[in-house]
């Protein structure tokens, strides 16, 4: 018993702790500290806070009618990568087309400066070979990757042909397959010359996105990458490689500020409709428990501070879905204290002592939580699509709703399971 109750003090503080820690990176701009220290801002999408909207005009002069739709989705998925890291800056990258002419459109949102949008966008991918140096076992410990792949090969995307995916007909495993024009085939043999049973790290942007062993000499300008693939991973490194590979430049024609399109208004709506409802869960749970529900009131602060404090540190970029998402999670954290309550009740009419029916209706509860939750979970990761699969959404609205609604939902197993039974543990009294 003794050990229970050191174990939930110590609980106890980490809540305490990290509530504080929260406040902290949550503290108002109109707060005066004594100390200069601004809380991490709130990043709204072009819906709420408006952006940056910048047209390119696409040349596709050197790239026959074969090869352009591949090329298009190359461009526009290297430039979405650039912008739109796992989803969570809602930048909208898409392509247009008219007749013979070929526009790449990108909208990036909460940037005023045009200048630094057009910095984030920057030019073509840069492809690159580099081959794999030898270093002292001193120097290697603390050498970067690039340092290890030091050894230039000459051989840039301007030398690959093209990329595909097929299938080995003796393992069946899909691979990745790379031709080169007649110059890099010349250069692609010397090079697995060179590197003969060492590694040739190809990178993308200055970023090494694979680095296979050579094997033998390649002297037809065809190498396959082989590998732990599947059909989804090698058609994304594929499309990597075309990215660098197809010559497709990009130019400047218009750039413009975009206003918002719901605007404070909207914020100022969604959060009130968050605040009527926050109050309506609370009432609910105390008109329904008592002492419990007031006690699982306070693990739905820690939730809500818990979670915008991720929003502002990650940071997610909040659309008016978002700000739905969010709200929709405030009504689903409490789900868990319902569950595990009306367990409780349930011991305690079977004659259980206070303290025995709160652990068993935890411990019971918990196998409903978690299969409840983890659906949730697993709709939210379709939603979101982490892997950009093109028979799934990419909406960046879509996306931005789905994290918010994730981000709830594992915010909440840790305060309904954790804090709230941590909090009943020293704030309810034995019955």
């Amino acid at each position: 018993m003794n050990h229970n109750s050191t174990k939930t003090k110590k609980n106890i503080l980490i809540i305490l702790l990290l509530v504080l820690s929260c406040l902290v990176v949550n503290i108002p701009d109109w707060v005066t500290l004594p100390w200069s220290y601004h809380s991490p801002p709130l990043k709204y999408g072009l819906d709420l806070a408006g952006g940056v909207s910048l047209a390119y005009q696409i040349d596709t002069t050197s790239i026959d009618s074969q090869n352009l739709s591949p090329a298009l989705e190359a461009l526009k998925s290297n430039i979405e990568k650039r912008v739109n890291l796992f989803g969570l800056s809602e930048a909208n990258v898409q392509t247009s087309s008219q007749a013979d002419s070929h526009r790449l459109i990108v909208e990036i949102p909460g940037i005023d400066d045009l200048g630094r949008a057009v910095g984030l966008i920057g030019q073509t991918a840069q492809l690159k070979f580099m081959g794999e140096s030898s270093l002292s076992p001193e120097a290697t410990s603390t050498a970067t990757f690039a340092d290890v792949f030091s050894l230039d090969t000459n051989i840039s995307g301007s030398h690959l042909s093209r990329s595909g995916v097929q299938v080995n007909p003796n393992t069946s495993q899909p691979e990745v397959l790379l031709e080169f024009n007649q110059e890099g085939t010349l250069l692609f043999e010397k090079a697995t010359q060179q590197f003969l049973d060492q590694r040739i790290a190809i990178f993308l942007d200055d970023y090494p996105i694979t680095f296979p062993i050579v094997q033998s000499v390649i002297s037809d300008g065809r190498a396959v990458i082989s590998g732990d693939f599947d059909s989804q991973s090698a058609k994304s490194l594929s499309a990597q490689l075309n990215a660098g590979a197809l010559p497709l430049s990009i130019d400047l024609i218009q750039q413009q500020h975009l206003g918002a399109t719901l605007g404070q208004q909207a914020i100022n709506k969604g959060i009130k409709a968050g605040l009527v409802g926050l109050f309506l869960v609370c009432l609910f749970m105390i008109g329904n428990y008592g002492k419990l529900g007031f006690i699982a009131n306070l693990g739905l602060i820690v939730y809500g501070l818990i979670t915008l404090s991720l929003y502002r540190l990650i940071p997610v970029t909040l659309t008016f879905p978002g700000v739905v998402g969010f709200i929709l999670s405030v009504g689903m954290a409490v789900d868990s204290n319902i569950l595990i309550f009306e367990r409780m009740k349930e011991e305690l009419r079977n004659g259980k002592e206070w303290q025995v029916a709160m652990e068993l209706g935890f411990g019971r509860a918990w196998d409903s939580i978690k299969d409840a939750n983890t659906c949730t979970i697993i709709t939210a990761l379709i939603l979101f699509n982490p892997f950009g699969w093109t028979f799934l959404s990419n909406s960046g609205l879509v996306r931005g709703f789905a994290v918010t609604l994730l981000l709830g939902i594992l915010v909440s197993l840790f305060t309904g399971v954790f804090v709230t039974r941590n909090l009943l543990r020293v704030l309810a009294k034995q019955k």
